[in-house]
C-alpha cells in the first residue's frame, strides 16, 4: 500500500468514512493514530510523528484539510511523503486552493481516493441503492424515494437506515418495509401531505396532516410542499409524453419524481390545477401573517387541493 493517502472531497460523512478505512488498511491500532486538524499541525510535529520509533512503524498520521496549508508545513508533508515507511492520510477538499501540496503528494506515489459529492436527490436515491447493495440487498425504485423522503439528505442516517433495513426486513426492500420502519418520520413530512393531497385523497391528506401537525410540523412547510408538487405537475404535464428518464435531463428532475407526476397529472386539469396554485398562494400568505390560524389555513388548502385532483 502507498505510504500516503489523500481523499478528495467535501462531503464530511463520506471522507471521514474514507479516511477510517485507510487507517485501517494500515493496520494501526487506535493509540498508533494521531489525527490533527491542518491548523494545529507544526512542522515539528509532521517530522516526529513521520519519523520510526525504535520499536518499528511510525504512527499514522492523519492531517485534515490540508489545502488549508501553508508553505512550511506542506513543504514537511511533501519531504515526509518521499520517506520509507511513513503512514500518512490526508483529507483535501478538492478545488484550486492547495493544489500545489495535492499534486506534489501524487507525485510522491499518494494513493488518491476521490470522494463522490453528493448534491442532487438524484446523487442522495443513488447513494441509498449502493448502500444497500453494499450490505447485501437491493430495494425498489420507490422504495429509495420513499426512504430519501423520510430520512432527508443527512449521509450518515441514510446509511445507517440502509444497513438496518437490510439487517430487518430481508435483502429485497420494499416501500413497505420502509413505510414500516420509518413511518412516523415519512408520514409527518410536509411532502407526505402534499402527495396524498394531489392525489385527491381528502381523507388520508387530512389524516396525515393532522398526524404531522402532532409531531411538530410547521404549517409553512405544508404551503410549500403543496406549492412544489403543484409546480411538478404543472412542469411534467406541459412537458408532453415521453418516459421519465428521456424526460429527466430536460426538466432537472430525477426520474421517479417525473414518473411519480406524470400518474398525479392525470387527475389535474388546467383550470383545476389553477384553483390550486391559487389556494395554496393565499394559504401560504396567511401562514406567513396575513391570516391568524396558520394551521387552520394549511388544512384548508389540503382540502381545496384534494377536492381539485378529485374533481
Amino acid at each position: 500500500m502507498a505510504a500516503v493517502t489523500a481523499v478528495v472531497g467535501d462531503e464530511e460523512y463520506l471522507v471521514g468514512r474514507a479516511v477510517s478505512a485507510a487507517v485501517a488498511a494500515y493496520g494501526a491500532d487506535a493509540d498508533e493514530v494521531r489525527d490533527l486538524p491542518c491548523a494545529e499541525v507544526s512542522v515539528e510535529e509532521v517530522a516526529e510523528l513521520t519519523s520510526p520509533s525504535l520499536f518499528g512503524d511510525s504512527p499514522v498520521l492523519v492531517v485534515r484539510g490540508v489545502h488549508d496549508a501553508g508553505k512550511e508545513v506542506a513543504a514537511a508533508l511533501l519531504a515526509a511523503a518521499e520517506m520509507p515507511d511513513v503512514r500518512i492520510v490526508v483529507t483535501h477538499a478538492g478545488g484550486a486552493k492547495g493544489k500545489a501540496v495535492l499534486d506534489g503528494l501524487k507525485a510522491a506515489g499518494a494513493r488518491v481516493v476521490e470522494v463522490a459529492r453528493i448534491r442532487s436527490p438524484r446523487d442522495r436515491e443513488q447513494f441509498v441503492v449502493d448502500e444497500v447493495r453494499a450490505a447485501g440487498g437491493t430495494i425498489g425504485r420507490d422504495a429509495v424515494a420513499d426512504l430519501v423522503a423520510a430520512i432527508g439528505g443527512d449521509l450518515r442516517e441514510l446509511a445507517t437506515a440502509c444497513t438496518q433495513l437490510v439487517a430487518d426486513a430481508g435483502p429485497s426492500i420494499t416501500a413497505e418495509a420502509v413505510a414500516a420502519h420509518h413511518r412516523g418520520r415519512a408520514e409527518s413530512t410536509g411532502y407526505a401531505v402534499a402527495d396524498r393531497a394531489v392525489e385527491g385523497d381528502v381523507a388520508a391528506a387530512l389524516e396525515t396532516l393532522r398526524w404531522a401537525f402532532a409531531t411538530g410540523l410547521d404549517p409553512v412547510l405544508v404551503s410549500s410542499s403543496l406549492a412544489a408538487n403543484l409546480r411538478t405537475i404543472a412542469a411534467v404535464a406541459s412537458a408532453g409524453r415521453g418516459s421519465p428518464d428521456s424526460l429527466a435531463g430536460v426538466l432537472g428532475m430525477p426520474a421517479w419524481k417525473i414518473r411519480r407526476a406524470q400518474g398525479w397529472a392525470r387527475r389535474w386539469r388546467p383550470d383545476t390545477l389553477r384553483r390550486a396554485v391559487l389556494a395554496v398562494a393565499e394559504a401560504d400568505a396567511s401562514i406567513k401573517g396575513a391570516g391568524d390560524d396558520a394551521a387552520y389555513a394549511a388544512e384548508r388548502a389540503v382540502v381545496v387541493v384534494a377536492e381539485c385532483a378529485a374533481a
